[in-house]
């Protein structure tokens, strides 16, 4: 286990979603966590949740919570989100990338072509800003020589699943998460980069979707995490040993879960989608080109 009394961690778009399930299951933790996200109040989003509500779930789970707003397009927000938590903490032990662009237009029918550009943002806000943030959060881990990198994924990195925007987000972390390990290795910085696949969450979007469209998305009611699940993952991997023999890999959630016997609410085992849609995460070649 990791010796540290006091883990700070920074979780993005963490208003709602799987982003506020793994803040408050670190929380529960005893970590310190900052809550990043745009949602202050009410009506901010058509889905509920703001980081201000998140933030006071991981105080009450144990924790502690700090809501900070910060719109990671805007890369001066995020600089001044990192040199907030510097000045306040003096560390950072685990960032977890899941700040995203996703609208409702991502799971409707139609080409890519034949959908709104703007979900392209999702290539902006969820790849480029999980970049932006691991090169802030980067410099003070490789000093501290301590840390870990998380990328939040799906299997849609690996087959086809609601368009090229989506599909080149997931791989694209997934690679970044690949890239980072190489690097913090070359440094010889016990910092981790890991990318993870989560199961279906049951999420406000997710339960809505199941319920409007129930023959389409039904099925996934068996199979579909909490997502707070991901957060007990995290803080597994982040206090296991041999962490480093994972960095740079694409790992699926669930299997992880087996690994560490974390279990999902009511002591149930998620599936994985090796298992349920027989797809793996892609092995990236050990040549290094500098």
């Amino acid at each position: 286990m990791n010796s540290q009394q006091n883990v700070v961690a920074i979780v993005t778009g963490a208003s709602r979603g799987a982003g506020r399930g793994i803040a408050i299951a670190l929380g529960s933790h005893g970590c310190t966590v900052y809550v990043t996200g745009r949602s202050e109040k009410a009506g901010d989003h058509a889905l509920p949740g703001t980081i201000y509500e998140t933030a006071e779930a991981v105080t009450k789970a144990g924790g502690k919570g700090i809501a900070v707003r910060c719109d990671h397009a805007d890369d001066a927000q995020v600089k001044a989100l990192f040199d907030q938590v510097l000045a306040e903490q003096g560390r950072v032990d685990i960032l977890v990338n899941n700040a995203a662009a996703v609208y409702d237009e991502l799971s409707m029918p139609g080409n890519f072509w034949e959908k709104p550009l703007k979900l392209v943002d999702m290539i902006e806000v969820g790849l480029r800003s999980s970049y932006v943030a691991s090169w802030l959060a980067a410099p003070a881990m490789v000093a501290q020589d301590n840390g870990l990198i998380v990328m939040t994924s799906a299997s849609g990195a690996a087959h086809y699943s609601m368009g090229p925007a989506y599909g080149a987000h997931k791989a694209g972390v997934d690679k970044l998460a690949f890239d980072m390990a190489v690097d913090f290795r070359d440094a010889k910085a016990s910092v981790a980069a890991v990318s993870i696949w989560m199961g279906a969450l049951a999420t406000d979007r997710l339960l809505g979707m199941i319920e409007a469209e129930p023959e389409k998305y039904g099925y996934l009611r068996d199979t579909i995490e909490t997502p707070e699940y991901t957060g007990h993952v995290i803080w597994a991997l982040f206090n296991d040993p041999t962490l480093q023999e994972r960095s740079g890999q694409t790992l699926i959630g669930a299997e992880l879960g087996r690994d560490y016997d974390v279990t999902d609410v009511g002591g149930r085992q998620p599936p994985s989608y090796r298992d349920t849609h027989k797809v793996m995460p892609h092995q990236h070649y050990p040549l290094v080109i500098r």
